[in-house]
């Protein structure tokens, strides 16, 4: 255990010093707000007794979204309120309950203390707080408007998982009769088929074509079936880890967006998500090329952010944000392009980008709504295809059972 030497301000505005022993700096900060002091300085006793021991810190869980977002909001009330960062901190981490953030909380706190900006203890932990977290935090430390700031971080964390939360609501019912289809489609060929194989054995004589390949397939995967399983897996693993680098990732992006439907709503989606980030950035009083670097990373689509880097550096020569923008019409088509250009003239900018993206989020929401009203009866219409063809194939040859048996 080691000894800190520290110095705080009393109730009364007086100057104190004193030490405290404690594991680390973390846990004498909190013998001395124990005391009712307020930190100023605290740093360890190098001429102490006790002799310092190093504690070995469990590595950080995974901290969920929720924790995230309660964090941000009440952070940003306790800065408002007028707290100190330090203390706000200290009181943050006293009262989480997740073992993860609690531990993650505790290092930022110390950062802080420590005289490190509240950005730079962030981006430490990159797994918990994005880039796009750490550039917004960044600049309200520099503008001195964090807690403002924090708070638009909250509310944009909230629609942002409120918009996920309906691509994600969209896509399960497609995918559970997807994986009912396979499942009905594995069974019939390995249990079903294999019957009738044996019956139609008996008989002899030429069965059609249709049921000579089903009975194949079903052999096949019969005999095969762990191997196929297993080179499937190998497929999917090697697929996997070439769409997570950099060129697969725009390989998929790309076709993606050409596809009919699909690559309208992915474009709507990343145009709520920049004009949400915009808005935000530039009502909090960020100047616009850093509101647009930071939005950039917020689109989450690579192949559309390339879009904003040539937008960027257009602005940087001067030229207005609607025109610069107007280059990508697949991102930002021509009615948006003008509703930029009447707000940058009115000074409504932010305003006009947040009902930008309210209003495309109504639009997105209306089109996963008919993806999912089309996708449905064509998985259907698929399913039973391919269920129907595999039973058609089977009862062909019982239309032909009376010449076999002859």
């Amino acid at each position: 255990m080691a000894v800190f030497a520290y110095t705080a301000i009393d109730r009364s505005g007086r100057r104190t010093t004193g030490t405290v022993p404690a594991d680390n700096k973390a846990a004498a900060m909190d013998q001395v707000l124990g005391q009712g002091l307020s930190p100023v300085s605290i740093e360890e006793s190098r001429n102490g007794a006790a002799v310092a021991v190093t504690v070995n810190r469990p590595p950080p869980t995974r901290v969920p979204h929720s924790a995230v977002e309660s964090f941000t909001r009440e952070l940003a009330n306790l800065l408002a309120a007028g707290l100190p960062l330090s203390r706000a901190l200290h009181l943050l981490r006293r009262e989480v309950s997740n073992p993860g953030a609690k531990h993650v909380w505790s290092r930022v706190h110390d950062d802080v203390v420590g005289g490190q900006s509240l950005a730079e203890a962030l981006a430490k932990w990159p797994k918990v707080f994005s880039t796009v977290y750490v550039a917004m935090v960044r600049a309200g430390e520099a503008g001195g408007f964090l807690h403002v700031v924090l708070q638009q971080i909250a509310d944009f964390r909230t629609r942002e998982q409120e918009l996920k939360g309906k691509v994600k609501m969209a896509m399960v019912y497609p995918c559970v009769l997807a994986f009912l289809a396979c499942a009905v489609l594995v069974f019939l060929l390995t249990f079903f088929i294999p019957r009738f194989s044996t019956l139609f054995a008996q008989f002899g004589g030429n069965l059609p074509l249709l049921t000579k390949m089903i009975v194949s397939a079903s052999k096949w995967l019969t005999q095969y079936g762990i191997f196929i399983a297993v080179a499937l897996l190998i497929l999917g693993v090697m697929a996997r880890r070439s769409l997570t680098s950099e060129s697969g990732k725009r390989f998929m992006e790309r076709a993606m967006l050409r596809t009919p439907v699909v690559g309208k709503l992915a474009a709507r989606f990343a145009l709520v998500r920049f004009a949400r980030m915009l808005g935000t950035l530039v009502g909090a009083g960020v100047p616009l090329v850093a509101s647009l670097r930071v939005a950039r990373e917020a689109i989450g689509n690579q192949t559309l952010s390339d879009s904003i880097a040539h937008s960027i550096e257009e602005v940087q020569r001067g030229t207005a944000l609607s025109k610069s923008l107007s280059a990508d019409p697949l991102l930002f088509p021509p009615s948006v392009v003008e509703m930029v250009a009447v707000a940058e003239e009115t000074g409504r900018l932010d305003k006009e980008l947040m009902r930008l993206s309210l209003a495309y989020e109504g639009e997105l929401d209306r089109g996963l709504r008919m993806l999912v009203a089309l996708a449905e009866p064509l998985l259907l219409f698929i399913m039973a295809g391919l269920i129907g063809t595999v039973v058609i194939g089977m009862l062909l040859p019982v239309f032909n059972l009376q010449d076999l048996i002859k």
